[in-house]
């Protein structure tokens, strides 16, 4: 396990969150390290601990 993957993500936090392109809720990928948007098919990332919201920084769930 790398670096970036060993950082702790406070899951309380998913509470807050929403999608930004569906304002829906996310679910948490611990395997993958992702934020999931079934409506969007998107998943964000998380690095270092920190959410990257950025539709442009997701994976199409696609892939």
């Amino acid at each position: 396990m790398d670096a970036e993957q060993s950082t702790h993500f406070d899951r309380r936090m998913l509470e807050a969150l929403v999608c930004p392109e569906t304002h829906t809720v996310l679910s948490y990928d611990a395997e993958r390290h992702e934020l999931v948007s079934k409506a969007a098919g998107l998943a964000f990332p998380i690095r270092n601990g920190i959410p990257i919201m950025l539709i442009s920084e997701a994976r199409s769930l696609d892939d």
